[in-house]
């Protein structure tokens, strides 16, 4: 142990009945901030705010306590907290991106009733109790915490719950909170982005870029495949040779096995969708929709305009496309009573350039005194801090660090249950992070 505890932080613990009782609270409200704007779903924050203040106001500089809380909303009903407790420097060690909102949850497909806290033993059952409702409320106690004992600390202590991360929108969140200026001396010291899993330091994620390939084809009985094009054949050659165009410009990097990144960039389909009609009938036409996972060593512009580039290239050749069988074909004979005789490929994206933008992966600084703190504070409370990284994405940590903040990301729910029916979480997981904040406090301030 090269330093210990700061002395007036060793009597703090999570408290675990006072843990599920927000909790019960918080997952109470998990039906009203779902989130999903292409199925209506559009959260209300200020459910989970107003239970956040329940307990943080009555502690607050307005009532004689050291909090400083403000409340940030740009779209009604959708605010940001944002909540500090004052150092004696101009310091800071910040905690963000742990948000309000969660995905959609059908209850018909659960064991358990999504908007309500279940607990069985060691596990809480609920939609968001480990993305990301789970780290709201672990963070709200432990400034709750902060707050009663009154340690007195060189770093200011921030804290910003964020709304709109799981929907993907933009000027209702952090980037509404960053834009305005409202997080500036968040930059005089690491922040930690929490809202990741498995109680490790992630150093880096990926970019997200999601698109739909769609072929268009001549329908045509399928007993004269001749006189037809098949868009089902078209659109997955089409797809193959994107994908094998992609895997040889954008191959594994050697920086990503300094971050231990468990798969390099891929590229794959994920969905697919054809016109309905009979079994012999060649389909008129088909999309398949995927996504593209790109590690933060590749610019989501190149990348962009390079399937653009190569989706053009197909059209212009699209006799030169494998075929399948004697009678499959992608440009029929000249014909006037024809009315398609060549199939045509058409990529669009789910989202503009600058949605993919927010989307951009992170490479975090290695050599930050905030990575080096967090992982020596994981290793006294779970017996190992060990970096990794992965392809999942988180939106505009990317656009952070490029505006200078140190940003650093761990979470402590559980990765195999993101996102997942019968999420959980796991109660001395976060007993566990409680003692981690206090670690990564005690040991900063000892460098600092």
């Amino acid at each position: 142990m090269s330093v210990p505890m700061i002395p007036s932080l060793t009597n703090l613990s999570l408290n675990s009945d006072e843990y599920i009782a927000l909790m019960t609270k918080l997952i109470g409200e998990s039906e009203h901030v779902q989130n999903n704007p292409k199925q209506g779903l559009i959260p209300c924050e200020a459910k989970i705010v107003k239970h956040v203040l329940d307990l943080l106001t009555p502690l607050s500089t307005e009532n004689g306590g050291p909090l400083v809380i403000e409340v940030l909303q740009y779209k009604e009903n959708r605010p940001n907290l944002k909540f500090t407790y004052p150092g004696t420097t101009d310091q800071t060690i910040s905690f963000v991106g742990s948000h309000m909102d969660v995905v959609p949850a059908n209850p018909e497909t659960w064991a358990r009733n999504p908007f309500e806290l279940t607990v069985e033993g060691d596990r809480l059952y609920g939609r968001g109790t480990t993305d990301c409702l789970g780290h709201v409320g672990l963070m709200t106690l432990f400034f709750k915490a902060l707050a009663e004992q009154k340690p007195t600390l060189k770093a200011g202590i921030c804290c910003l719950l964020i709304a709109g991360e799981e929907g993907g929108e933009s000027g209702v969140g952090v980037d509404m909170v960053v834009g305005s200026g409202k997080i500036e001396e968040m930059k005089n010291g690491p922040v930690y982005w929490i809202d990741s899993a498995d109680s490790q330091p992630c150093v880096g994620t990926a970019g997200s870029l999601q698109w739909n390939l769609k072929a268009t084809g001549r329908l045509f009985h399928s007993g004269l495949p001749h006189k037809g094009i098949n868009s089902l054949e078209l659109v997955n050659e089409a797809c193959a040779e994107l994908q094998k165009r992609f895997y040889n410009t954008f191959p594994a990097r050697e920086e990503e096995k300094t971050y231990n990144f468990s798969t390099p960039s891929t590229m794959k389909p994920t969905q697919i969708e054809c016109a309905k009609g009979a079994i012999n009938q060649l389909p008129p036409w088909t999309t398949i929709s995927g996504d593209i996972r790109l590690t933060p060593f590749y610019d989501v512009g190149v990348v962009h305009a390079q399937m653009e580039t190569w989706v053009k290239e197909l059209n212009e050749n699209i006799d030169q496309l494998p075929t399948r069988g004697p009678c499959s074909k992608y440009v029929l004979p000249e014909d006037p009573d024809i009315d398609i005789q060549r199939g045509t490929l058409e990529l669009t994206w789910g989202g503009t350039l600058e949605d993919m933008r927010h989307m951009e992966g992170i490479a975090c600084n290695l050599e930050s005194p905030g990575l080096a703190a967090l992982t020596e504070a994981i290793t006294q409370v779970k017996g190992e801090g060990k970096p990794y990284a992965i392809c999942g994405s988180l939106p505009l940590v990317r656009e952070m660090q490029a505006a200078g903040f140190d940003l650093q990301i761990s979470g402590f729910g559980l990765s195999s249950t993101y996102h997942a029916d019968n999420e959980y979480s796991l109660l001395s997981d976060m007993t566990d992070a409680f003692q981690i904040f206090l670690w990564v406090i005690s040991l900063l301030e000892a460098r600092s």
